[in-house]
């Protein structure tokens, strides 16, 4: 439950700080106060979109924080979905800055505003007037049975099933399309892995091809080249190789009378034999190239082929035209392997499309199993506020299509005379009767939902007298198992609260303030006679808020 709200710089509201009581509080105030200012704080913290009008005061940010007791209603597996530290007393802040930028907080951890949204949807129930209209939501009618039948699990089960079933479907789909526009090229896909596989490619070969035929076709020079250096090296009457040997051997002998004479020696008994090396390579060399007009023809040949392919299939490379034979291949592959892998899918949705009807069909029986008892329970709450002869029926119907909440199509029809066959009631009930059957919904579905908090706007709009004090009494009985806050203008409705606030506006400012008992009197004295408070008025209000209370 919420049990402390704060507003700082939020249109009309410097600063407010409110304490909430457990059960049922009551705000009023005049029209314009700012009651809907506060609820429109409640939104942006609880994670709607800020239309860039939070700002009073330009020049610093605006904060909206409550601080909420969530004990006990079975949010741990959601905050730690949303990996957030679960705590028994759960702090949430928005912060928006001057430039209109949003931060968000639950405890200390920044979230985005989906997750408070969602966390959000957990804590609190805002009901205002417009939200009758949700009446004509399918979403609403469908969550309203599910929350009576505790479809929870099954519908978790179900949806489960439906995700895997969309995700099969979009599977056939893509694979059909794939098939259909493969066999379409089908006859050049065969003769391009044809072409392609004829090829024999191999990685690396361009490069490896280009070099050998670059060294053919300058064989000529090449062996001229070796030959020289081998002339140079070998040569036996001044060959490097005898002119070094001999240095070599002067030097040595003269090593014990000219020490670095050995040394220079040493150094080139190592030059001679990498000299010696050399030469065999080159001899080694010159026996292997050659300058043969075949080979070289073979490998230009070769080469050509690469080109050739490169270009025909927009290749940079030869790794690149490797990886496109291998796509076509896929692609072929997947032509001939097309209707069994179809088959196999085709197969999979209909076992699946088995699984979600029963699966749907375990929701449809739970749903209709307490359409009677939704039927009698709204009646009879109409009843007590003020339609006697309402009808309100639960009509449930397959459908052929899955949804994600199934396949039933759920109408809430209603007529306010028994004489009158019902009728859609987002359609045929007036505002006031609109309001009234909200009510009893609320009153019904809060039993069943552990939620910590919900909040009527005004919801007893185009009622009074007796009717108010009924529709006071069903507020007042909910907030004995939650906390209730209830924006309202009837008295009746106010006497019930177990505190009551006023908001009123000073030097242009939205304040709240807590009344005493006295000022309670005075305020519901007001809202019976107007600005000008009677002796009578005041004695109603004590009747209203039991006489135990009168201070006159």
């Amino acid at each position: 439950m919420l049990k402390h709200l704060s507003i700082e710089n939020y249109v009309l509201i410097d600063r407010l700080e409110i304490d909430w009581d457990a059960h049922l509080n009551i705000l009023t105030g005049e029209t314009g106060a700012g009651k809907s200012i506060l609820l429109g704080a409640l939104g942006l913290l609880l994670g709607s979109k800020n239309e860039g009008l939070a700002m009073k005061d330009t020049s610093r940010n605006c904060v909206i924080e409550a601080t909420f007791d969530i004990e006990g209603y079975g949010l741990e597996e959601l905050f730690a979905e949303e990996d957030i530290d679960f705590e028994s007393l759960c702090t949430i802040r928005r912060i928006i800055t001057p430039a209109g930028k949003s931060r968000a907080f639950v405890g200390d951890m920044p979230v985005q505003l989906s997750s408070l949204r969602r966390i959000g949807s957990r804590l609190i129930d805002i009901h205002s007037q417009h939200q009758n209209l949700i009446l004509s939501s399918e979403e609403f009618r469908t969550r309203t049975l599910d929350t009576l039948a505790d479809n929870a699990p099954r519908l978790s089960a179900y949806r489960a099933l439906y995700d895997e079933l969309g995700r099969a479907r979009s599977e056939y789909r893509r694979l059909a399309a794939e098939a259909e526009s493969s066999r379409k090229d089908e006859e050049w896909l065969r003769y391009t892995v044809e072409e392609l596989r004829a090829a024999h490619l191999k990685e690396g070969e361009q490069i490896e091809t280009e070099q050998q035929l670059a060294t053919l076709e300058s064989a000529d020079q090449i062996i001229q080249s070796l030959a020289l250096l081998r002339q140079t090296l070998d040569d036996e009457q001044a060959g490097a190789l005898l002119t070094l040997t001999q240095s070599e051997h002067e030097l040595a002998r003269l090593s014990d009378r000219y020490p670095a004479g050995g040394e220079m020696a040493a150094r080139l008994r190592s030059v001679i034999e990498e000299l010696k090396d050399i030469s065999s390579t080159a001899a080694a060399e010159t026996e292997r190239i050659d300058a043969d007009p075949e080979k070289l023809q073979k490998l230009s040949d070769r080469l050509n082929t690469i080109y050739s392919l490169e270009m025909k299939h927009k290749a940079a490379d030869l790794s690149e035209l490797i990886a496109k034979t291998v796509d076509y291949e896929r692609r072929l592959a997947a032509i001939d392997n097309s209707d069994t892998e179809l088959r196999r899918v085709r197969e999979q949705i209909d076992s699946l499309e088995r699984q979600t009807a029963e699966a749907a069909d375990m929701l449809h029986e739970a749903r209709a199993s307490v359409t009677a008892a939704l039927s009698e329970s709204i009646e009879q709450t109409l009843a007590r506020l003020g339609i006697a002869d309402a009808r309100f029926v639960v009509e449930l119907e397959r459908g052929e299509e899955f949804t994600p909440t199934g396949n039933d199509t759920i109408r809430f029809l209603f007529s306010a005379n028994a004489d009158l066959v019902p009728q859609p009631v987002e359609r045929t009930a007036s505002g006031g009767e609109l309001s009234r059957v909200m009510l009893a919904l609320k009153a019904m579905l809060a039993k069943r939902s552990k939620l910590p908090t919900i909040i009527f706007d005004e919801i007893d709009t185009g009622v009074s007298g007796r009717i108010a004090d009924a529709m006071g009494d069903i507020i007042c009985a909910l907030s004995a198992t939650m906390q209730v806050i209830d924006i309202t203008h009837l008295p009746q409705v106010a006497s019930k609260g177990s505190t009551h606030m006023v908001v009123y506006k000073s030097d242009g400012r939205t304040n709240v303030r807590r009344l005493s008992a006295k000022e309670r009197i005075d305020e519901i004295a007001k809202m019976l006679s107007g600005s000008t408070i009677t002796d009578a008025a005041r004695e109603q209000a004590c009747i209203l808020l039991d006489n135990h209370q009168r201070l006159f």
